[in-house]
């Protein structure tokens, strides 16, 4: 089948949820269907992006988003009802462009993933999926809350906008899907249980547990420019390090991850390293003893906790979460939900190598069963097949 895919940017490096969803999609559908990728960008284009993601397509049309552009969809948003997240993505020009282009192609399907594209072919005739993957409208409620009170306003307006967008645009797709159930749950539609749960997954031969030395005692890994990642790499090294430097006075963690930004490189201690983009971010899963993951905010599957279970690393998150990830607490997981909890359980993984050892290969174990990109896709191609069959 020919396969129209839509993205709101274009998915290599894998430093962001979004990207690693839509690569890993595109690699396993492009086995049996012709892929034709269309692909939003901003910011320098990634020198071997093309030549990385052009095995998996047909064809790929790269979409330059241009700053001044942005800017005036966004100052005119505000007397508008469309969500900012849309407006940043929309571009009229390309609205142009993608139309015609999709009228030559003719496909049997567009999958559009997160409803930051949804403008650009909400109208159209052909069978359509869109892939919600997260709700952002709630993850923007939780900003809301934890924001001071001269940003709290643009936050409470956007999530009342996405909060009703996420609904209006359910009946413009013949399939939706969404990475969790949980947030399935959080959809605002009536009919939200149609909802096709579409799981992330893990690479596991790349991925893979590596006999190394270990320097770190703690490893946190994301986009650290990323407000949730932010709030938590604050969270583990202002709130949870002091406690734990109690007991442990020469522990040392580190974060690891693109662009951090000047709240998270002002973190940097004799006891916390900054990293910022690495080539390899298994070598350092694989230097450290335990992943902790103190997300407070944001919404979704954490794939960096899927990550580090591959990589047999033991970790320790919050109820927000582990809930989505549904592993059991103590066993392939550990869950906490305050500042000596999370210092209780690092230290209780350093110094009993047998609970070390049980949570580790738990971990291991339940990613290799339950998260995998073959089968996960799978449910997604189902939906696609099912389209053609549809009238």
């Amino acid at each position: 089948m020919k396969i129209v895919v839509l993205l709101s940017r274009v998915p290599y490096p894998l430093e962001k949820g979004d990207k690693l969803r839509a690569f890993n999609q595109l690699k396993e559908l492009s086995k049996r269907h012709e892929i034709y990728l269309f692909a939003l960008n901003e910011g320098a284009l990634h020198p071997q992006a093309k030549s990385i993601l052009s095995p998996f397509c047909k064809q790929i049309y790269i979409l330059k988003l241009c700053k001044a552009t942005i800017f005036f969809n966004l100052i005119k948003s505000l007397f508008q009802k469309i969500p900012f997240q849309c407006s940043y993505f929309f571009n009229k020009k390309h609205y142009k462009f993608i139309n015609q282009e999709i009228d030559k192609i003719a496909p049997d399907v567009i999958y559009t993933q997160l409803i930051r594209t949804t403008e650009y072919v909400r109208h159209r005739k052909e069978k359509k999926i869109l892939d919600y993957q997260d709700v952002f409208s709630k993850g923007m409620f939780r900003l809301m809350e934890k924001a001071p009170f001269y940003k709290a306003w643009i936050y409470r307006l956007e999530y009342r906008r996405l909060l009703r967008y996420e609904g209006d645009v359910f009946k413009d797709f013949d399939y939706k899907t969404i990475i969790t159930q949980v947030d399935r749950a959080l959809i605002h539609h009536p009919k939200a249980e149609q909802i096709v749960v579409v799981p992330n997954g893990v690479d596991t031969q790349y991925f893979e547990p590596q006999k190394v030395e270990k320097i770190y005692d703690i490893i946190f890994t994301g986009n650290m420019s990323y407000t949730p990642n932010v709030f938590a790499c604050e969270y583990l090294v202002k709130e949870i390090l002091p406690e734990l430097l109690k007991y442990e006075p020469n522990i040392k963690i580190v974060l690891c991850g693109v662009n951090p930004s000047p709240r998270v490189c002002a973190l940097k201690s004799k006891n916390v390293e900054i990293t910022g983009w690495v080539n390899d971010i298994r070598s350092y899963y694989a230097q450290s003893k335990i992943f902790v993951a103190p997300m407070e905010l944001g919404t979704g599957l954490q794939n960096k906790l899927l990550e580090a279970m591959a990589m047999q690393l033991p970790c320790i998150t919050s109820p927000l979460a582990s809930k989505p990830i549904n592993a059991v607490h103590n066993s392939e997981i550990i869950v906490c939900n305050s500042v000596l909890g999370y210092v209780d359980a690092i230290i209780h993984l350093l110094h009993q190598p047998d609970f070390y050892n049980l949570v580790a290969n738990n971990a291991y174990q339940f990613v290799k069963q339950n998260y995998n990109w073959t089968e996960t896709t799978k449910i997604l191609e189902n939906l696609i097949l099912e389209t053609k069959n549809t009238f």
